[in-house]
């Protein structure tokens, strides 16, 4: 089976999530979504598309036209029912290509670490029960009519959705490897200036809680992977 990795920025990738991928089975192929898009018949054919995160908004069409290209190929792959994940602006490209919308964040940027809400039907997103994860973004999704929220922090109302047995978004990181802190930190350093982060506790807090979440995070992907239809 084939897995196409979408990314926007290249410290960016799946993470923790590539060892249980491939322990299932899946060859993983790395993509950056505007230098080397996929073409027609890989949005319809590769067998799972993971649409990864970055510091772009999907509202950043005008300066990034290749962000429409990206929202036309997933609405195609989305129709036929093929499996798809997205990770924070990957969540947020599904949002919109499912009849959803993105709004800024009220109030500073979510970024560090914090457990979700979940109701108590999470499905696979049971996994991350009273487990922090990491967030890091300042636009808030509205779900596609009709479809709920499954996970929730104060100020970001949906911070995961599924759509059908086919389609998972996930506002937050829970790929995030702890080994790669460093690299986000770099990558992201204008952001965290702006959103006056302490980069000491976001280091303290991810030696504190990584290891955690890289287990229970394999598991929601464990789960969602084995269920899909």
């Amino acid at each position: 089976m084939k897995c196409i990795a979408l990314y926007h920025v290249r410290f960016e990738d799946l993470g923790t999530f590539a060892a249980p991928l491939r322990e299932m089975g899946y060859e993983i192929a790395y993509r950056h979504a505007g230098a080397a898009p996929l073409t027609d018949d890989e949005w319809i054919a590769t067998d799972l598309v993971v649409v990864l995160g970055g510091p772009l908004g999907v509202n950043d069409t005008a300066a990034y036209p290749w962000l429409t290209a990206e929202l036309h190929g997933l609405r195609r792959r989305l129709a036929l029912h093929r499996p798809t994940l997205g990770i924070c602006l990957g969540a947020q490209l599904i949002a919109v290509a499912l009849g959803g919308s993105v709004g800024r964040r009220t109030g500073p940027m979510e970024i560090g670490w914090s457990a979700l809400e979940l109701p108590a039907a999470a499905g696979p997103l049971g996994a991350l029960r009273g487990v922090p994860v990491l967030h890091w973004h300042g636009d808030n999704i509205v779900p596609p009519p009709g479809v709920p929220a499954l996970a929730a922090t104060p100020g970001t109302p949906c911070q995961a959705f599924q759509a059908g047995g086919h389609a998972l978004a996930v506002q937050f990181h829970g790929e995030f490897d702890a080994a790669a802190l460093e690299e986000w930190l770099a990558g992201h350093a204008v952001e965290l200036a702006h959103a006056g982060s302490d980069l000491q506790a976001l280091r303290d807090d991810t030696r504190r809680h990584g290891p955690a979440l890289a287990q229970a995070g394999q598991r929601l992907l464990r789960a969602w992977l084995a269920d899909l239809r």
